[in-house]
């Protein structure tokens, strides 16, 4: 038994086990990706290929804690319905024995082309990186080529999560770096045939243009075209909170801008947050065969009190968020559920249209664990108002201050905690509530909250309050189960 089969059935022995565990949490969720057991992380090589959408994932199979990381893997037909395949990547070579870190894939003749980062550290803890390529004829066994990338000068040994792509008949890759003087950057090489990779320079922070200070590490960069503009989604670590922006340990959002493939420059506005809650970063993105561009994010963000997760004791950890589809409005990255996840509905809606005025009311059927919820035409010209979500999350628009805000009960202190953003109007909110966590999309995507939360397990209650005359409609359906 070589070192890559030893892993898989350490890792599949393990998982059996944990498993079970894992299924008696009242917090498992009900429609959301999640580990069998162990720790999630990161979304991988999301494509389109061989007539199915594949979403690998950072995998610790052993622990609810990081370590060297396998690559996991999930396949669907539709966007709702996920089948968990066995492991794509082991750390098994010398070049990944510390963890097959985050990439990217893409497909050339048929075949799949995986770019990842293998991880390794000595004795002392010292870093080294290779960006390494896997190739696959049917999306789950793969050849590992081996380091197709290797460190480049003027950077840190902080350099990973490589993003491929293709344009004019020449393949490029964005990575995410630091650079020498400490300096998070978005790397860009390119390539004729994707083995060799030749560095073009930086085309984001590094220590020039609007962002030459702009933290100390970029993740996960992510360059591509939506309607007429070219966005660099990215995860900068490093940043100091500014008022409402940047609560979160670390970030993610993106930039705008354009992209010459010719010189590889690429000139950008300023950089905004792609969402304003609790737990969203390291977010990728394809394009599926209709031209619909794809984004899946993880529910956490590192190093943000992971380990007080409840989760933890029942032997899993992470989440996905739902994949979602991205459009530019007036220079805006909009976020909204993919159409497919309607098929989640059971049954028919609960209707209501209310009006409020400086009350609370629970409406009869609009409750539940496993829900969505679409309230329209929302009038509230003064005052605010709010929607109370068992017992722990409370989401409050402000008319008078122009705020909108989330609040849950921490995990770890039980103390309220706030995200907000600033919205000049609230006309509709679409919210996904799963078992343990929320998804909240503002005005058809204008803005979006995502948080995991944990309230008491049989608490399904929901109430909606509003300080002055407040108009709205809504919707409920109960959505089904598709995880254990």
């Amino acid at each position: 038994m070589n070192r890559d089969e030893q892993l898989r059935r350490e890792a599949v022995e393990t998982v059996n086990k944990n498993k079970q565990i894992a299924e008696q949490d009242p917090y498992r969720l009900h429609y959301h990706i999640m580990p069998p057991a162990g720790l999630l992380n990161d979304p991988n090589g999301f494509i389109q290929f061989g007539g199915k959408y594949h979403l690998y994932y950072q995998w610790m199979p052993f622990k609810t804690d990081h370590g060297a990381k396998f690559w996991g893997h999930y396949s669907s037909s539709d966007l709702v319905n996920w089948k968990h395949e066995e492991i794509a990547l082991a750390p098994s070579e010398w070049f990944e024995k510390n963890g097959c870190y985050s990439g990217s894939a893409i497909e050339r003749d048929g075949k799949l082309y995986v770019f990842y980062t293998g991880n390794v550290k000595d004795e002392d803890g010292n870093r080294e990186t290779y960006q390494c390529l896997a190739v696959s004829e049917d999306g789950l066994h793969f050849d590992k080529k081996g380091p197709v990338l290797e460190l480049p000068k003027g950077y840190t040994a902080h350099f990973r999560d490589p993003k491929v792509w293709k344009q004019d008949g020449k393949y490029f890759m964005v990575v995410g770096a630091q650079t020498a003087d400490l300096k998070g950057a978005a790397a860009l090489f390119s390539s004729e045939n994707l083995t060799d990779w030749e560095h073009k320079g930086i085309i984001a922070g590094g220590g020039t243009g609007k962002l030459k200070n702009f933290g100390y590490m970029f993740e996960c960069p992510d360059l591509f075209r939506l309607s007429d503009k070219d966005i660099l989604i990215f995860s900068p670590q490093g940043l100091e909170t500014e008022g409402m922006k940047y609560q979160n340990v670390y970030q993610a959002g993106y930039v705008t801008g354009e992209f010459n493939p010719e010189t590889g420059e690429y000139t950008h506005g300023e950089f905004d947050e792609l969402d304003r809650g609790f737990d969203f970063y390291a977010p990728q993105t394809t394009e599926d065969i209709t031209g619909r561009r794809l984004l899946f994010a993880w529910m956490s963000v590192p190093d943000q009190n992971e380990q007080d997760h409840p989760t933890t004791d029942y032997k899993w950890l992470h989440n996905m968020t739902l994949p979602r589809e991205l459009t530019l409005n007036n220079g805006k990255v909009y976020q909204q559920p993919v159409r497919e996840l309607e098929a989640l509905r059971e049954g028919e809606a609960v209707e209501y249209t209310a009006e409020l005025n400086n009350e609370t009311v629970a409406f009869n059927g609009v409750l539940g664990k496993a829900v969505e919820l679409l309230i329209e035409d929302i009038e509230v010209s003064e005052g605010w108002f709010e929607i109370s979500i068992r017992g722990n999350a409370r989401l409050v628009y402000s008319a008078n201050e122009k705020i909108l805000t989330l609040e849950r009960k921490s995990y770890t202190n039980g103390i309220v905690e706030k995200r907000q953003c600033k919205l000049a109007l609230l006309s509709s909110l679409r919210l996904f509530l799963d078992t343990s966590s929320a998804e909240v999309f503002v005005n058809e995507g204008e803005e979006t909250f995502t948080a995991r939360f944990y309230p008491d397990p049989e608490n399904k209650e929901m109430s909606f309050g509003a300080s002055q005359k407040t108009n709205f409609k809504i919707k409920k359906w109960n959505l089904q189960k598709k995880f254990i």
